[in-house]
């Protein structure tokens, strides 16, 4: 296995390829209590929310084609079946809504850095390209106080 060693580790990165902005809208929830089928880290990762993870249909696809039982999953109400508002513009804090949150991943390793010279007839390892990648997630919450992060938007 190949270690990642840095000559200065302490450097502030700057990513070399912007990948720009993925929106991901989450339409199926996930029993929390099975969810160590998906993924040993589910438990503590999520721990402080039991009642509220959510995925992708497609992901969903995924892990049934991969032998996960399918009463683990529930879809959730779209906001098109229902024309739900943003959370931000929800008035009654317990009404439902679609609540967006968003993730920027300034700097991590991509893929591998290709040099070339002219001692050497073809290009070789020489690094490790760096990325920048933002995510923007939307899902349903039944009550627009467990969005707390769209309170004042």
């Amino acid at each position: 296995m190949a270690k990642l060693r840095q000559k200065n580790p302490r450097a502030v990165r700057q990513a070399e390829e912007a990948r720009g902005l993925e929106q991901l809208h989450m339409d199926m929830a996930v029993n929390f209590s099975q969810g160590a089928l998906l993924s040993p880290h589910l438990h503590n990762v999520c721990a402080e929310a039991t009642d509220a993870i959510y995925t992708r249909q497609e992901d969903v696809r995924f892990w049934l084609e991969q032998g996960v039982d399918s009463s683990m999953f529930k879809a959730l109400p779209t906001d098109t079946e229902q024309a739900l508002p943003r959370c931000g513009q929800a008035g009654d804090r317990g009404a439902p809504c679609v609540c967006r949150y968003g993730l920027s991943l300034a700097w991590y390793p991509c893929m591998l850095k290709y040099c070339h010279s002219r001692d050497r007839p073809a290009p070789y390892k020489c690094g490790i390209r760096s990325c920048q990648k933002s995510y923007s997630f939307t899902f349903f919450v039944p009550q627009r106080q467990l969005c707390p992060w769209e309170e004042d938007s």
